[in-house]
């Protein structure tokens, strides 16, 4: 049995990032392939050596993407030549005779099968200056490489290097697509969510407007301008809610970037003042004094639909929510505990996908759409957070929310 001699290896100093631009190629341990197995060929016809090699140098090994003459896929790391080549930092590492070379004298490869003696790498460099690997030819005999022939090593490498980044972009631009694709989605999901939000403070003006007009037919009432204060406030507000979602429907990444610091409990109070709250009902706010960096019309959605659910969802005589909020380093976290009609327990996760109902009817007389925890559960995600709930029938429910700093 080989024994394996422990040699030093060469490492890089910015071998942390070299590693992580191989891995975004997302090419070890992947299958052989024709393009790359050409070149080998190629590159021991031109060289008229018997073994070519495509070697990636990961953390702990040298893996084959293409080995003509060779039946090993891969070697230990420290028994790599091509390790050695990566750091030379030359445009070829050629070793005419490994017996004779202190760094390879003792190498199993040299002592052992497959015998190397002569060696020549190519350093395979992608576009962001990072040697991944090497092109390289080996010989069982001393060798030399005329200039033509070390020309043509080159080359071929560099086709190496193309094929290469050609895969990647390739995977960049179906990733791309993907998220085109879901960004597309969630824009429908949240159109159509904003939209049936809005209805929730459009009743309110309709209903303030119908008072309103009543008011008017009895002149000399003071109490018609707190209506029009508030029938102008809520027309406000729900003008800047419209511009702001129209914003975020032009560009989803708004969400993540347009952030900005609100105070907690006045907020909460600002989107209660959107909603239909009935006389019957206690909401507990967060204490004062608590200030969030966030996306402000993700989190006003984001409560709209917890808070109108907790409400519509209630058969108790005295409807009761309470929220709560807390942080750490990482993020902030909030809860939403109603007393309502509860949810059972195997719905707790489907109540998230889009267009799920539970064909139950609100304190209104109205079904749910599927649509509003969906495009919560949406928000939460893009925001890089996490939402679930815990309820019991009868007894009431709790949605919790984390959002990342």
């Amino acid at each position: 049995m080989l024994n394996i001699q422990t040699v030093s290896v060469p490492v890089q100093l910015n071998e942390e990032e070299r590693l992580a631009s191989l891995q975004s190629y997302n090419i070890l341990d992947t299958a052989e392939e024709k393009d790359f197995d050409e070149l080998t060929l190629l590159a021991s016809a031109i060289c008229q050596t018997p073994i070519a090699l495509i070697s990636l140098v990961d953390a702990e090994r040298q893996w084959f993407k293409s080995h003509y003459g060779l039946d090993a896929a891969e070697t230990p790391i420290e028994q790599s030549f091509c390790a050695h080549a990566i750091v030379s930092y030359n445009e070829i590492m050629v070793i005419d005779d490994a017996r004779e070379d202190v760094r390879f004298a003792d190498n199993p490869l040299v002592t052992g099968d497959p015998k190397i003696v002569f060696y020549a790498g190519v350093p395979l460099v992608n576009e962001d200056g990072f040697a991944l690997g090497t092109l390289c030819v080996i010989d069982r005999d001393t060798k030399h490489l005329n200039e033509p022939q070390i020309n043509a090593l080159k080359i071929l490498a560099k086709q190496v290097i193309d094929k290469l980044e050609l895969r990647r972009k390739i995977a960049q631009l179906q990733d791309t697509n993907q998220e085109l694709r879901e960004a597309n989605m969630f824009i429908q999901k949240f159109a159509s969510t904003a939209a049936h939000d809005i209805k929730n403070p459009l009743s309110s003006i309709h209903l303030t407007s119908q008072a309103l007009k009543i008011r008017l037919q009895k002149l000399g009432d003071e109490g018609c301008n707190r209506l029009i204060d508030l029938n102008l406030t809520s027309t406000n507000r729900l003008l800047g809610l419209l511009d702001e979602m129209l914003d975020y429907s032009k560009d989803p990444s708004l969400l993540l970037s347009k952030k900005s610091e609100i105070d907690l409990r006045r907020s909460v109070k600002k989107i209660i003042s959107l909603i239909n709250v009935p006389d019957n009902f206690e909401i507990i706010l967060p204490k004062e004094g608590q200030l969030i960096t966030i996306s402000e019309v993700s989190f006003e959605q984001i409560f709209i639909n917890l808070l109108s659910n907790a409400i519509r969802y209630n058969d108790k005589s005295t409807g009761v929510i309470d929220i709560r909020f807390a942080e750490d380093s990482d993020y902030y976290r909030f809860e939403v505990e109603d007393n309502g009609i509860g949810i059972s327990p195997e719905y707790h996760e489907k109540i998230f996908s889009n267009s799920f109902t539970l064909k139950i009817t609100d304190r209104y007389n109205k079904k749910g759409t599927g649509i509003g925890l969906a495009t919560v559960k949406d928000l939460v995600n893009a925001l890089k957070g996490t939402i679930y709930v815990k309820s019991a029938p009868g007894i009431g429910t709790t949605f919790f929310v984390t959002i990342k700093k």
